[in-house]
């Protein structure tokens, strides 16, 4: 069974979820397809949902209508699709990029918009796939935009994208704190962020209303340290004692042992094959962002 069909499976045992009006192989899709992106990454496990569910909070906190919020959600799981182009010695560099090396991740939104230009839902999520990195101040990428120019899908997903890129381990630093990256944010409204939607953000964020998202993978999965790499090792749902993990950017081997009613994950001394470093779609949190986008969708 493919990819899609078995997620597809996953959903249709949901009768909520049959009657709705958007198909569901379209929206499977578009989530696998950015999910095997991510997974050209080894330091962004978990990103893609990150920046969906601090979307999916920070609409929702701006009370904007449901299907709004399922949309702009979606575009959050959706918006680094163009960094399928990105070369592997740029997406993995950990020394600081160089301008020209730079410039080739500007290219990643408009990339990200033509990828999805056939399909049937593209439309839906081009605001925040193509302006994720524009800002009020016009000085943002690729097209310059300003002010409200920005759409706001983009404005709530550029800016959950900077927060989970500052608190996030990267090859070159470790995460900073929320209440560091709350207060860059915070410096830079009306500049790099839109200051309506980043006071919003600020607040969810000092009332402890993003603790549950930053550093997970999943509803309450946090993500494992490697020894050598830090906090990117990724849990699926479905994992349990006894299976194993690899580190994307090390390769070292992990075995899961629960303890305290978590799998935490033992280094085994050993490498990961070729076979084994394949990376694995988790089915279940792509047919869990499906379902939960087409239930909003339908009262649109």
């Amino acid at each position: 069974m493919g990819l899609v069909s078995h997620i597809t499976h996953l959903l249709r045992g949901d009768t909520g979820y049959r009657r709705s009006g958007v198909h569901e192989d379209l929206l499977t899709s578009l989530l696998v397809m950015a999910w095997m992106v991510e997974a050209r990454d080894p330091y962004t496990g978990g990103h893609l949902w990150r920046v969906s569910r601090f979307s999916h909070l920070l609409a929702t906190a701006l009370e904007l209508p449901p299907a709004d919020t399922a949309r702009i959600a979606l575009g959050g799981f959706l918006h680094d699709l163009g960094k399928i182009s990105v070369p592997d010695h740029i997406l993995r560099k950990k020394e600081r990029l160089t301008s020209e090396e730079y410039s080739v991740i500007k290219t990643h939104p408009e990339v990200g918009w033509r990828m999805l230009a056939g399909h049937p839902l593209a439309g839906m999520v081009e605001a925040a796939v193509r302006a994720h990195h524009e800002t009020p101040d016009g000085k943002g990428y690729p097209r310059g935009l300003s002010g409200d120019a920005v759409p706001i899908d983009a404005r709530i997903v550029g800016i959950c994208d900077a927060f989970d890129a500052m608190t996030s381990t990267r090859p070159y630093r470790r995460g900073m704190p929320v209440a560091q990256a709350l207060q860059i944010i915070e410096q830079n409204l009306g500049r790099q962020f839109d200051t309506a939607c980043g006071e919003r953000f600020i607040a969810l964020g000092r009332s402890g209303q993003l603790d549950h998202i930053v550093g997970h993978s999943d509803e309450g999965i946090p993500l494992r340290s490697c020894l050598a790499c830090g906090p990117i090792l990724v849990v699926q749902r479905s994992s349990k004692a006894g299976d194993h993990l690899y580190c994307p950017s090390c390769t070292g081997e992990y075995a899961l042992e629960p303890s305290a009613g978590l799998l935490n994950a033992v280094a085994t001394g050993q490498q990961g094959s070729a076979e084994q470093l394949e990376p694995k779609v988790d089915n279940e949190l792509i047919a869990q962002v499906v379902r939960a986008s087409a239930r909003a969708l339908l009262t649109a």
